[in-house]
């Protein structure tokens, strides 16, 4: 922080381009003045000098004392969550669009041709491979909730505190770099020259292999992009992709948006020992057999994400295994894509036996392209959003053999230019540092790991005395930063019976438009209360989950501060009573 403070005193013009960013906003406290010049209109900008629990945000001040303080505003970090978007179409409206494909009555007249309310709203080829999943969604239903209730927040995936310092003080460094490299203009489309460089070195470590920075990596605007890129250049029209159920969501519509057909393969639930009729944790297992089942010589891709989202299952050593010979199974054409987003957040690591030799430098991670035979059917997509607890910085990558990789730089061009430059020279400076000792461990990805560890525990507590059943991270391995609670029978009986009613399960957001016991709990407890979570049907196809597949569990984030965590543990004390969460207190629902 300090640091920061002396960039901006030394270099005041970078102020107006940092008080925009969304790293350095969202709860602030004000007080002392920076050292800076006064401005045209004779007023003084002051910043910040108090922060609250690691996430800072600049204040401008206005020095004639007339106006109150004011903060300045920031861009929405979690866009997916800002509520229905004005051009989602109503319910009823979405199928209309898609199939109203001749425009206008033939009979109408010239002038009703020529309104704006009798335009042709024929749909483009990838709405039309979308259908109605275009319509409202999870994510803008209890984006809504949490904007119109007051609750500690557990369903956005994105931490709630400012990245490390080197990371931050790598980004001041590169905005303000005025060298002949100064990195304000575009750059290589495929890469960053820096950032390829940095990225080949350390997945040469990963993997045992040498990487060729210009020819086997690819840099993104984020995974999400990778992800987008790789199916763009792998699938055609009437290829398959393999996707382990619960899935991320945006895996299906990727899929679609390529002309490709999912195919699911349900990973198992089972339960530690419930031969007492208790309602425990357990592990989710991939059945061999379930795999082999769903290979096919259609099958151009298997997309495999460990840790995984949203179980926080970390597949071992004997499954990548098993995934590995449906590959060659399925013919020269299959393909892994391997979503690594959370590498370096394996918080309960597999036994030592079910680790490859190469995982060290993520420990507890196995790569799948280090398997023998893999890395030339292998992409790899990772990102820095996660690990650096930057997911505004949006920078991803591909790494994997020329013959991939190769495509995704030809249509890289036709995306976009670059991704951001000067974010790109930013990781590049700070990935060297995070291998560096950090606040007491011997790299910043140790201190990482440690500290999801506490909030995994502080936030499994809350979750066990609420009543919920979770997975016991001493025997079971897990990664990521979701908890995926299984709801117990006496949970079922706090929930209102009115909520499984008409009223509340017809929801057009929910999958095939029914709300069930996922959802409707987690809706009543956003509504009443005082804690969001994010219900599990979105995560299995919608056949399973109007089967039921999804109505034992939720999805719970724990990166957030200790503050929300722990305001969430008092809500949801109260999920079994009467009680509500107000302010940082339960007090009785009907109390005044």
């Amino acid at each position: 922080y300090r640091t920061m403070i002396s960039l901006l005193n030394n270099h005041p013009l970078v102020l107006g381009l940092l008080v925009q960013s969304p790293l350095l906003c969202n709860g602030f406290i004000s007080s002392k003045p920076l050292n800076l010049p006064p401005t045209q209109g004779g007023n003084t900008l002051f910043a910040s000098s108090i922060q609250k629990d690691s996430v800072t945000t600049l204040l401008a001040l206005d020095n004639d004392g007339g106006d109150d303080d004011e903060c300045v505003q920031t861009v929405d970090r979690a866009p997916c969550f800002d509520g229905i978007c004005e051009s989602t179409p109503v319910d009823g409206d979405v199928a209309a669009i898609l199939t109203d494909t001749n425009g206008s009555d033939q009979d109408n007249t010239e002038d009703e041709k020529s309104s704006p309310s009798s335009e042709n709203h024929a749909a483009g080829e990838a709405m039309l491979r979308l259908g109605t999943m275009t319509g409202p969604t999870v994510w803008s239903e209890f984006g809504r909730l949490s904007q119109e209730y007051d609750v500690a927040n557990l369903g956005q995936g994105f931490p709630d505190w400012l990245p490390p310092d080197f990371a931050v003080e790598a980004l001041v460094s590169a905005t303000i770099d005025s060298t002949k490299q100064s990195p304000h203009q575009y750059t290589r489309t495929a890469g960053h020259p820096n950032l390829v460089k940095q990225l080949a070195r350390r997945y040469s470590k990963h993997m045992e292999r040498t990487i060729d920075p210009m020819n086997e990596v690819a840099v993104t605007v984020g995974a999400s992009q990778a992800l987008y890129l790789c199916l763009q250049t792998l699938v055609k029209p009437g290829d398959e992709v393999i996707l382990f159920e619960p899935f991320f969501d945006l895996y299906q519509n990727q899929i679609k948006l390529a002309g490709g057909t999912p195919v699911y393969v349900p990973l198992t639930f089972v339960p530690y020992n419930e031969d007492n009729g208790e309602v425990t944790g357990g592990e989710w297992i991939l059945e061999p057999e379930k795999l082999e089942q769903a290979i096919s010589s259609k099958t151009r891709a298997i997309i495999l994400n460990s840790p995984h989202n949203p179980t926080g299952k970390v597949f071992n050593l004997s499954e990548m295994k098993h995934i590995a010979e449906s590959v060659k199974t399925a013919g020269p054409q299959c393909v892994v894509i391997s979503d690594e987003v959370y590498k370096y957040i394996v918080h309960s690591s597999p036994p030592q036996e079910e680790l490859l030799g190469v995982g060290n430098s993520c420990p507890g991670h196995i790569h799948f392209a280090s398997l023998p035979g893999m890395w030339d059917r292998t992409i790899t997509v990772s990102s820095a959003g996660k690990t650096f607890s930057a997911t505004g910085w949006q920078v991803g990558w591909c790494i994997g053999p020329s013959h991939l990789v190769s495509p995704i730089h030809q249509l890289l061009p036709y995306v976009q230019f670059c991704a951001s430059t000067v974010i790109q020279e930013a990781l590049a400076r700070t990935l060297p540092k995070a291998d560096e000792p950090y606040e007491g461990y011997d790299s910043y990805y140790e201190y990482l790991n440690s500290k999801y560890r506490r909030k995994r525990d502080l936030l499994g507590k809350g979750l066990k005395e609420a009543g919920f059943a979770i997975p016991d991270y001493d025997r079971t391995p897990g990664g990521g930063f979701f908890i995926f609670a299984r709801i117990t029978p006496e949970l079922r009986r706090a929930l209102p019976a009115e909520r499984m009613g008409p009223e509340y399960t017809k929801n057009p957001a929910a999958p095939g438009g029914e709300a069930r016991l996922d959802w409707a709990l987690c809706q009543w407890m956003a509504e009443e209360k005082g804690v969001l979570c994010i219900p599990s049907s979105p995560f299995f196809s919608r056949e399973k989950a109007m089967e039921g597949a999804s109505d034992e569990f939720i999805r719970v984030a724990f990166c957030k501060t200790d503050e929300t965590i722990e305001s969430a543990a008092k809500a949801l004390m109260g999920v079994r009573s009467d009680k509500v969460l107000i302010g940082s207190s339960l007090v009785e629902a009907n109390a005044e």
